[in-house]
């Protein structure tokens, strides 16, 4: 009797080669996903790129739209350093100038006027305070250390918002003043013992000073008459005119 076996060659398994499969899983997974997709890190690099650049684009617009508007434009709080060009006389062919430091402030209805020294002797320096809301200005002649206040006059003194409009068409060169001469004169009256009742800004300006009231003097017909009371004189303009304010002991 003859016994056949046959050998099972599907269940025999080649330890070479089962060693060979089990390492080919491992290595894939341990392989470095940057450098098994190099084409997606390009791309990936090229779009930061891109938003870096546009972010950079829009940040300099924004810079460079804020220094414009900064330029062009009046803030509150900034002070302008301004001159106008004006004749004393009509017959007078030379001009002169006057320079002011102007701050104006809209909301609060305020102009902050600071006159330096005169170039030609023209009259005293002084800080002038016009408060449209309690409708009252101030002098402080900075020669006599003193404080003035008189009951603001419109017809002089141009409104904060219009006199800001002209101050940016000046500062812009779209209008070069070449003005005239105004005077006014004002007569000192009766003392003020407490300036708190004056408003914020103007209570500030005169505090430790000595404060007086201011009562315009008219004239007919335009004409000054030449006292022999001491005066001092105050150029400065608030319009598009010099005004030249003389404020005389009674």
């Amino acid at each position: 009797m003859v016994k056949v076996s046959f050998n099972n060659v599907l269940a025999h398994k080649d330890p070479k080669k089962d060693e060979e499969t089990s390492e080919t899983p491992s290595l894939l997974e341990n392989r470095d996903p940057e450098v098994a997709v190099p084409v997606r890190h390009r791309s990936q690099a090229w779009c930061w790129c891109m938003c870096l650049g546009l972010g950079l684009m829009l940040a300099g617009i924004v810079v460079g739209g804020a220094y414009l508007y900064r330029y062009f434009v009046f803030q509150e709080g900034e002070v302008f350093f301004c001159g106008v060009d004006y004749r004393e006389e009509d017959y007078m062919p030379r001009y002169r100038t006057l320079k002011e430091n102007i701050r104006i402030l809209p909301d609060s209805d305020v102009e902050l006027i600071s006159v330096p020294v005169p170039e030609f002797a023209d009259g005293d320096p002084a800080d002038i305070v016009h408060d449209f809301h309690i409708r009252l200005t101030a002098y402080l002649d900075l020669v006599l250390n003193k404080c003035y206040v008189i009951p603001l006059n419109t017809s002089v003194v141009m409104p904060p918002r219009n006199f800001l409009e002209l101050i940016i068409n000046i500062k812009a060169g779209t209008y070069l003043p070449q003005s005239y001469l105004i005077h006014e004169q004002m007569i000192v009256t009766d003392r003020i013992e407490n300036v708190d009742q004056l408003g914020f800004f103007i209570s500030r300006l005169c505090r430790g000073k000595d404060t007086f009231k201011l009562q315009r003097r008219e004239f007919p017909d335009g004409i000054q008459k030449r006292e022999a009371a001491e005066c001092h004189k105050i150029r400065h303009f608030e319009n598009n005119f010099v005004v030249e304010t003389t404020i005389c002991e009674q």
